[in-house]
Order: structure tokens, then C-alpha cells, then sequence
């Protein structure tokens, strides 16, 4: 269990609102300049946010969607750079080729089958935008709203979003805060809350895009990341990545990263869910004592800089993805995006869990708190 469990608790019972942006520093590392990511969208404004420590790392967001937008962090040098795929303005985060490229994800992480799932013997229907199938909350999810935001000190920023009874098919009214924190051990640590007037889905994440190398012109492969993933098994997935309701053995597979492996050494083998995913596009069973607890989940070392990257969260699945479909696309200041250019773990429940009723389940109820805490804690390996 993460030692720092406690810390990361949060106090929802308020209401936040757009407020001056009083931690906003003009040299900052990522060169971000808040002008470039104002802009009112529906009557409401988005803006850019500044996190540091005392260290002296940083983190750049903007309430369009969550978008992380730079992560600042040193090598075995010492020297800077931006280890997560995002945009330099407004305009490039809402017109990305890569829609989820480092955003908030909801109502549901993953895919949905056809898009419908049943409730209390209610079908709902969900837009289709992946395939036959519903993705990361549909194409106007979480990724693509305006949160409320309010930067309470420099090293943590709190989202806010009331997500409307019907919005992309879901039901409820679905309260949302998510609170962003860079501690002074380096760790980017998510935390969100939600709460519901009716039965409904939630499954929560965040699509960081890491490339630990950092982001330029092109972004390297992460096929020489060396990755660890604390699981012993996986869910398999059919041809159009929907999972197959199996829970498998990573033992004797290419999925197998109880110990280091680099990651490009088997992502082309002739494998089945390695061609169905065109590389790793997989949620990992978690190996955890008990539900909800704060667990070490993966791994990452980039062996250039020696940057490292540990996961830690409290759901019982993490999603490793590799960025499969990148089409090197321009983000952050003329940096590229090409195929496997990055690396995400997405922390979550099972995909299409509302329609396999073996897996944890990801309904959420009136009166219960959906909780859950993710901690992306960087590092240099000696």
C-alpha cells in the first residue's frame, strides 16, 4: 500500500467556481502563456494553470477537459523536459487529431459493446464513436467540457463539473470534482470524487500520453522503456477491443511484465491480442489483498535519460496503451506525435464492465461516494 494514503483525501463539500489565477508565474518551464488558453466556450472560460513544488518541477493543465498540457521533469542530469504528450493553445487541445491525448475521461474509461448496457432491466444507449462500440463517454465526454476550476495553492489545482441526467445517454446528474496535486516527491496525484441523484456508470481516468524520453520533434518510441506491471492477469479482448468477458494468465504471453521487460521486445509478435491491438492496448487485473486499497501498479524506466515513472492507484485495472494510433500529429511547441510515441496507463475498471456481470462492478448509487486516487510518482534511477 502507498504510505501517503491519507493525505490524499479530499474535502468535496464545495462548490468551485473560475477564479483569478493567482499562482500563474509567465516563466514558467513548459514556456505555456496563459493568453493562449483563454477563451469562453459556452459561457464558460478556460484558462491555464501553473503547479510547482519546492523542487522546483511543474505541471501545466487547462480546464478543457483536464488536459494535462506539460509535465516538467529532470533527467539524470538534472536537465528539464516535458515528459506528457500535450498542445500549446486552446484552439489545438479542442481541435486535437487525438481527442483524449492527456485529458479526464468519463462518465466510463474504455469501451462499451454497441454502446448499451442495462440498469434495474432499463437499456440505455450511448453514442457510438469506436467501432460498433461507446468510448472513453462518447465524442462530448469529460475530455471535451469546461470544468470549473480554482487553483488553491501552487502545487494543487480543483476541477468541477456537474455532468447532466441523459448527457452522452448516461443516467443521473452526476456531481464531479477532481483534484490535481504535485507533491514534493514528484508525484502528480489525481483524486476524484462523485456523487449521483440516480443509478448510474462511472468509471473515472485519465489518459496521460508519458513519454519519459520528453516530447520533440519526433517524440521517440517508448519501445525501449523498460516496464514492470504488477499484475498476474489480463483481460483479453476480441476483434473489435471489446473484452471477452476472460480473465487470463499473463504467464507464457507477451502480456507478461511481472518482471522488467522492455517493452518493444515481443509488441509485434505474432501474438492474437497483440494484432487485434496493433501493440498493447490491454487492461491489466491489478494484484491487490483487497478492493480500494493504494497499491503500486506499474513501473516505467527510460533508459537515455534513466527517468522513471510509478503508478499507484486504487482500482483494480489499469489499461496499458501504446500509443498504437498515432499518426504523428504537432503538439506542444512543434513537438510530434508518431505511432508508439508514448505510453499510458490508464487507471480504472474492467471494460465493459456493465455488461459482464463477473467483473467488479462500476455502478454507482444515490448516497455513495465514488472515490478513487492515482499517483504518478517520477523519479531518476541511479
Amino acid at each position: 500500500m502507498h504510505k501517503n494514503l491519507n493525505i490524499y483525501r479530499t474535502n468535496i463539500n464545495r462548490k468551485y467556481s473560475i477564479m483569478d489565477n493567482t499562482f500563474y508565474n509567465e516563466n514558467n518551464l513548459s514556456g505555456l502563456k496563459k493568453s493562449d488558453f483563454q477563451k469562453t466556450i459556452d459561457g464558460k472560460n478556460t484558462d491555464l494553470y501553473i503547479l510547482t513544488n519546492d523542487n522546483g518541477a511543474e505541471i501545466a493543465i487547462t480546464n478543457y477537459g483536464g488536459a494535462i498540457l506539460a509535465i516538467m521533469m529532470p533527467d539524470k542530469d538534472g536537465k528539464y523536459a516535458n515528459v506528457i504528450q500535450g498542445h500549446d493553445t486552446i484552439d489545438n487541445v479542442i481541435n486535437s487529431p487525438e481527442p483524449f491525448l492527456s485529458t479526464l475521461i468519463g462518465r466510463y474509461g474504455n469501451r462499451i459493446a454497441n454502446g448499451t448496457f442495462k440498469l434495474d432491466g432499463k437499456e440505455y444507449k450511448l453514442t457510438i464513436n469506436n467501432g460498433p462500440n461507446s468510448l472513453h463517454g462518447g465524442p462530448t465526454g469529460f475530455h471535451a467540457r469546461v470544468w470549473d476550476a480554482e487553483q488553491t495553492s501552487k502545487q494543487s489545482v480543483v476541477l468541477h463539473y456537474l455532468s447532466a441526467d441523459g448527457e452522452e445517454g448516461f443516467p443521473g446528474n452526476l456531481d464531479v470534482t477532481v483534484v490535481y496535486t504535485l507533491s514534493n516527491e514528484n508525484e502528480l496525484i489525481i483524486t476524484y470524487n462523485a456523487f449521483t441523484d440516480k443509478k448510474t456508470l462511472v468509471n473515472l481516468t485519465h489518459h496521460a500520453f508519458f513519454n519519459l524520453a520528453g516530447v520533440s520533434d519526433p517524440t521517440p518510441s517508448v519501445e525501449n522503456n523498460i516496464l514492470t506491471i504488477n499484475a498476474d492477469f489480463y483481460t483479453p479482448m476480441n476483434e473489435v477491443s471489446i473484452t471477452t468477458g476472460e480473465i487470463s494468465k499473463v504467464e507464457g504471453t507477451p502480456m507478461d511484465f511481472r518482471t522488467p521487460h522492455v517493452v518493444g521486445s515481443r509488441i509485434d509478435n505474432d501474438f492474437q491480442q497483440l494484432v487485434y491491438g496493433v501493440g498493447y492496448d490491454h487492461c491489466y487485473v491489478l494484484n491487490k489483498e483487497e478492493a480500494g486499497e493504494l497499491t503500486f501498479a506499474a513501473k516505467c524506466i527510460e533508459p537515455n535519460s534513466n527517468r522513471s515513472l510509478e503508478v499507484y492507484t486504487t482500482e483494480p485495472g489499469v489499461q496499458l496503451y501504446t500509443a498504437n494510433w498515432h499518426s504523428g500529429f504537432e503538439g506542444y511547441h512543434k513537438a510530434t506525435y508518431p505511432k508508439r510515441s508514448a505510453i499510458c496507463f490508464e487507471a480504472q475498471h474492467f471494460p465493459d464492465t456493465p455488461n459482464k456481470g463477473h467483473f467488479p462492478s462500476a455502478v454507482l448509487n444515490p448516497g455513495d461516494n465514488y472515490y478513487q486516487v492515482t499517483v504518478y510518482k517520477f523519479g531518476v534511477e541511479e
